[in-house]
């Protein structure tokens, strides 16, 4: 009888313990995201090592999804894959099961952006030409690859968003007639709300929704191509006298966002938002960091608490330097952005060849992708960097509270299936111990100088 009482207690014991799977990535490359099979446990609390507290009781905000441009070079490049090649490397990246790493979210381009082999738009003209009726609107040059492609990647994950952004409208609707720079003129306000209209209704006839668009791609850099100088003062007229209007006479649902530019003007998303006609269409900010702090997210959250922050935009130049990369982009985008309000995380930009091509003429020549697509395929710092994210924090995810300790920075989330993710680095040259803290228990652990890990339990 008392030995039936110990095993019983024994099983008591071990039903109560709970295990974290840990998954890591360390700077010096010698582990890639791999799931370490030595499970730690929670347990009483034995020592006073450093600790993070992680404490699901206060929540943030809900998420998005974690995940990259697909931009046109990219769509090119996996369209001209075998399509073995194709589905397999689809597979990996958007599938949800446990050998993939679950992308959730998707920026596209609106027409060309500057990793598109050529500029186009959606109704080029001969020059002197107009096409105030859109009459001549086609998707054409999307059909080539982009859409086939996407349709692809629905079929693996019919859930995954979409966010569509423009570089440039059409070039007669611009005041210098070009590509490159130049403003849209007052008079084609409405019929580029209509083509942005059409761009969203004609993408749901092929299947793909388009969940929400920013208004322009980074609107205060005009110097790449194709590109748009859009000032605050323009893009909040654009939207309440004819974007918005647009899409509200349209009964479209895809959510406007704005600005979609560097952390250092957290000025020109409040702006707008403090406008009370424009900021009744608009759903938030999007934010790059090649500019600022991203602390500036929090900024535009507490100025406008009742709209949404994202963060859409960051670039790893080729070649990479894989481990201070890797470090980089996980304290300030996976942690920094995600600790200061945003939905989302995207890396710019999903693939390139290995001379990173495609671009256009005055486009990014060394922007790395997250995969190189050559004869073979090679996965680059930011494959690993949305990795640790993506695969476990799904849509509908809360950010939950934890605190940063020593050189540890984190972030937690509740999954919708109700698990917790703990993304934590040590950023030192040493390896810490610490402890993991969660209602009332601990989990004592290790992280060797210069890993990324994500704990799951």
């Amino acid at each position: 009888m008392k030995i039936n009482l110990l095993f019983l207690l024994f099983l008591t014991l071990v039903a109560r313990a709970q295990e974290a799977e840990l998954w890591i990535t360390k700077s010096d490359q010698s582990i890639l995201f791999q799931k370490q099979f030595n499970k730690s446990v929670f347990g009483p609390i034995t020592n006073t090592l450093p600790s993070i507290y992680v404490d699901d009781t206060k929540r943030f905000q809900t998420m998005d999804g974690f995940g990259y441009t697909l931009t046109g070079g990219s769509a090119q490049l996996l369209a001209r894959m075998n399509n073995a090649d194709r589905a397999q490397l689809l597979q990996e990246l958007f599938a949800t099961d446990q050998n993939n790493i679950g992308v959730s979210y998707l920026r596209i381009s609106i027409g060309a952006s500057d990793l598109s082999d050529h500029v186009f738009t959606y109704n080029d003209m001969p020059a002197g030409k107009t096409d105030p009726t859109l009459s001549q609107f086609t998707l054409a040059e999307e059909k080539k690859e982009l859409i086939p492609v996407l349709k692809q990647i629905l079929k693996i994950n019919p859930q995954i968003k979409i966010l569509g952004s423009p570089w440039t409208p059409p070039t007669w609707m611009k005041t210098n007639g070009a590509s490159k720079g130049g403003s849209l003129k007052p008079e084609f306000y409405d019929v580029y709300a209509r083509y942005l209209v059409k761009y969203i209704q004609e993408m749901q006839k092929e299947g793909i929704r388009i969940d929400a668009i920013t208004v322009q791609n980074e609107p205060l850099h005009p110097g790449n191509n194709p590109s748009l100088l859009m000032p605050q003062d323009e893009q909040t007229a654009f939207i309440k006298k004819s974007l918005g209007p647009a899409f509200t006479a349209a009964k479209v649902a895809t959510k406007i966002i704005v600005y979609d530019h560097n952390a250092d003007r957290p000025d020109y998303p409040i702006s707008i938002l403090n406008d009370p006609e424009a900021r009744k269409y608009v759903d938030g900010s999007a934010f790059h960091l090649y500019g600022g702090n991203v602390e500036a997210l929090q900024d535009v959250h507490e100025a406008h608490p009742d709209k949404n922050v994202y963060f859409t935009e960051q670039w790893i130049g080729a070649p990479a330097n894989f481990g201070g990369d890797l470090l980089w982009h996980v304290k300030n985008l996976i942690i920094g952005a995600s600790k200061n309000w945003s939905k989302t995380v995207l890396e710019w930009n999903l693939a390139a060849d290995p001379s990173q091509k495609p671009f256009t003429d005055g486009g990014c020549t060394a922007c790395l992708g997250a995969v190189t697509i050559g004869e073979t395929v090679s996965r680059n710092p930011a494959y690993y960097i949305i990795a640790h994210a993506s695969k476990f924090v799904y849509p509908g995810s809360v950010r939950i509270a934890s605190n940063g300790t020593m050189s540890l920075p984190n972030v937690a989330f509740k999954t919708p299936t109700g698990q917790t993710v703990l993304i934590v680095m040590n950023e030192s040259d040493k390896p810490i111990e610490f402890n993991i803290r969660y209602k009332g228990k601990q989990n004592s652990s290790a992280l060797s100088a210069k890993t990324v890990a994500t704990f799951v339990w």
